[in-house]
Parts: structure tokens; sequence; C-alpha cells
């Protein structure tokens, strides 16, 4: 059956999954079988037991069932292109004491470097791998010296 996760707890390991017929089915973690975190609003197909769902796969064929959350692929990917060997896209991504480590060694061209790498890391992921991984990353709680990869 096909449906829409409605929620998904990381603490708890379980969500809700609202299937096509209407009603809702509650999962855990251990029933996921996708690439990705699952995400609210995410199409998934699954089996349904009584009002529980078991074996749910992200639906393929989905227009881009992830999450945008409050960063943009597109900006993290300008601003590493045009300033991220000043460390911007680490300043926006939320690793700011790694944006004031560019900052401070960008005379060494190093910054420039990984900045580069990291731009081609953020062109060659799908839009659903970033924002699955942005996911990930905010809800650990990030700090100053997180790495968004």
């Amino acid at each position: 059956m096909k449906g829409q996760i409605l929620d998904f707890s990381v603490q708890k390991n379980e969500g809700v999954i609202s299937g096509a017929d209407g009603a809702r089915y509650t999962f855990i973690g251990s029933e996921w079988r996708g690439d990705v975190q699952p995400n609210r609003g995410m199409w998934v197909d699954f089996d349904a037991q009584g009002t529980n769902a078991t074996g749910i796969y992200r639906a393929l064929g989905q227009a881009s069932s992830t999450p945008r959350g409050n960063k943009s692929k597109a900006a993290a990917t300008l601003w590493g292109a045009f300033l991220g060997g000043l460390g911007a896209h680490k300043f926006y991504m939320g690793s700011w004491g790694w944006g004031i480590v560019y900052l401070l060694t960008c005379w060494l061209y190093i910054p420039f470097i990984v900045a580069l790498v990291e731009w081609i890391r953020y062109v060659l992921m799908s839009d659903d791998e970033f924002y699955g991984k942005v996911a990930d990353f905010q809800s650990q709680n990030p700090g100053p010296f997180s790495f968004f990869w």
C-alpha cells in the first residue's frame, strides 16, 4: 500500500503513516528499509498488518519526498562556489567555527581547495540525499565545529 509519513520521532524510533485508504498506520524504525532516514512528508510503500505498517520503503517515482527544512541546496552550493574559500558555506550551514577557521587560514589557499571538494560534493549529491543529510545534521544539534558531509 502507498502512503505518506505524517511523523517520525528519532528519539522514540517510531512514526505514523497516512495510508492511501485514509487510515493511519504506526511503525517502528526497524521496519524502515529506505536508504535515508524517514522524514515527515516522505511518500512510502508498505505492507499493512492491522494498524501497523511493516516492510516500509520509500516510494519510487514520487516528486521530491524529503522536506526541505530551512537550508537550500542551491544556496549552499552557490556559497561554496563563490565564497567557499572564505568559509561562507560553513557559516550558512551553521558550522560557524569552521567558517572562522576558513577565514583565518584563507591566505594558505588550503580552504579554497577544501571548499572546491565540498562544492563538488554538494553538486553531485541528489536533492533527497542533501535534504536528508541536512535533517540529520540539524537533528544532532550541530555545534560550531560540526562537519556537514
